[in-house]
């Protein structure tokens, strides 16, 4: 599911009119993410945008797939992310269309989340956990050990 730096150059500058995106690598691939939210996730060469009943038929009318992955019990699990057509890719203007009601999809989808469990914006801040003497001692022992591995 590798992700080729050439290809994530390309999809991010395609991009560039819904303003920051950050991609971060993850099972493989990669996720692209706006205030905070996955929006879109990249597997094989092939970008997956986020969906929801809204926003579905649009891509089940271009015939695009939903992405799909093997559970560790062997079926088929089926995420709400689905390929982008292929002819968009010629299309900077409709893509990004595309991408921003993806977006759009994804506020959504935070928005319906209990407050605590927000990512996007205006969902309360979580401060980190101050990290002990303790903690950092042990950490340290762990790098110095791997360090002379």
């Amino acid at each position: 599911m590798a992700v080729s730096s050439e290809y994530l150059d390309f999809l991010l500058e395609m991009l560039g009119p819904l303003g920051p995106v950050k991609s971060r690598r993850m099972f493989g691939g990669s996720g692209l993410f706006a205030d905070g939210l996955m929006f879109a996730l990249i597997a094989n060469e092939v970008l997956y945008l986020k969906v929801d009943e809204q926003t579905q038929p649009a891509f089940e009318a271009e015939g695009a797939e939903p992405f799909t992955y093997e559970t560790k019990a062997g079926k088929r699990g089926v995420m709400s992310y689905w390929q982008v057509p292929e002819r968009l890719s010629d299309e900077p203007e409709e893509f990004v269309t595309w991408a921003r009601d993806a977006v759009s999809v994804a506020l959504r989808a935070d928005a319906a989340k209990p407050p605590s469990q927000r990512k996007g914006p205006g969902s309360p801040s979580r401060p980190k956990k101050p990290r002990t003497k303790k903690k950092a001692a042990q950490k340290k022992s762990r790098k110095k050990k791997a360090a002379e591995s």
